[in-house]
């Protein structure tokens, strides 16, 4: 039996009807970009997320690229980043010009770590830029004060935590804006790519808007230099119906996580911290274990597929030698990476797929 690291057919068969009710919509509509089924996207994503704007955008890495643009940030300015991330947040900050300043995480949680950050702050810091990382929400309430304190922004990078809660406060609410991202593996996955930014500045979310759009608030009328960033009208509707299924399939994946925490209790390896405060969306169930390749090749071996989410970090990427971080310059960060497998997960995970995963990793952690 082989066990897909994530099933993307079995929840588009599932809304089927749905699905090709949307498509159907969308193409009989004529309207394909900035309609009708784009503004009720938003309005509806706006709700789900408790934020007064929601502006659809063309990815994850556009959504947290344009937050920047909007407030400005450019040359000479740096952002604070974790250390431990997917490239695309430090990208979003180098795109706009600034300069991404790494801090590292807690060791439980992954997640920036708070208590590291007022270190990494100087007269040139602009913004923070707090990680959900694999669909657990990071601790806002120490970065919110710090960013009170020095006068900074928050931004969420909420592109693998649709849905997570903080202290009872949905993710795409915590800080100042947020990026999302639609992208096919996500909880709240697209049929392609897409994003979105979340936020409670209505003057944030209109510059937003027209930098998506050219730079145009008026057709043919060009206020700032923008760019092409659309959510299309097709990802759109395809997106609202999934939207419809988003807090049944995280309940789902919540109860595999739980399965996956009792199962593992007793095997060495270093499974997922849950602090009291975070209620997360499990869009990643990372393990850790000195022997992570040798794991993955056993489970490989019996046709279950895993995924090092990430084998490099950031700092230690060709597309960033040009700040010139050492081997060792960010070790917390570097033995997560070193260390991490992310095994299957998603809501249509069977109980045989399940069963399978559970009883192969045990038999390999105890080799």
């Amino acid at each position: 039996m082989k066990i897909p690291f994530l099933d993307l057919t079995a929840p588009h068969q599932e809304l089927k009807t749905e699905l090709s009710n949307a498509f159907e919509r969308v193409l009989n509509s004529g309207w394909y970009i900035h309609g009708e089924e784009v503004r009720l996207f938003e309005k509806e994503f706006a709700t789900y997320c408790n934020a007064q704007h929601c502006i659809g955008v063309g990815n994850g890495l556009d959504a947290l690229h344009l937050i920047l643009r909007a407030y400005g940030f450019g040359n000479g300015d740096e952002i604070i980043v974790p250390s431990n991330t997917f490239i695309a947040t430090w990208l979003a900050v180098s795109q706009s010009g600034a300069t991404p300043v790494p801090v590292e995480p807690d060791e439980r949680t992954y997640n920036i770590n708070p208590s590291l950050i007022e270190a990494a702050i100087t007269p040139r810091t602009k913004a923070i830029i707090a990680v959900h990382l694999y669909g657990q929400p990071a601790d806002m309430d120490p970065i919110i004060a710090l960013a009170k304190k020095y006068k900074l922004k928050v931004i969420e990078d909420a592109a693998q935590a649709h849905g997570a809660y903080y202290k009872g406060k949905r993710t795409g609410s915590l800080g100042d804006a947020a990026g999302f991202s639609f992208y096919p593996g996500k909880n709240l996955g697209a049929l392609g790519d897409g994003g979105a930014v979340t936020t409670n500045d209505a003057e944030l979310a209109e510059k937003i808007r027209a930098l998506s759009n050219y730079g145009s608030q008026l057709k043919y009328h060009h206020d700032v230099k923008g760019l092409n960033s659309r959510l299309d009208e097709l990802q759109a509707a395809l997106l609202r119906e999934k939207l419809t299924r988003l807090d049944e399939w995280n309940a789902r994946r919540k109860l595999i996580a739980h399965q996956y925490l009792t199962a593992f209790s007793d095997t060495g390896l270093v499974l997922p911290y849950v602090p009291e405060w975070a209620d997360p969306v499990w869009h990643l169930f990372v393990i850790r274990s000195p022997q992570r390749d040798q794991l993955q090749a056993q489970l490989s071996t019996a046709g279950i597929n895993t995924v090092i989410h990430y084998p490099v970090p950031p700092h230690r990427q060709a597309a960033y030698s040009e700040l010139n971080y050492n081997q060792g310059t960010f070790p917390v960060s570097e033995k997560i990476h070193n260390e991490v497998l992310s095994l299957p997960m998603g809501p249509h995970l069977n109980k045989l797929q399940l069963a399978t995963i559970i009883e192969e990793l045990i038999a390999a952690a105890h080799v």
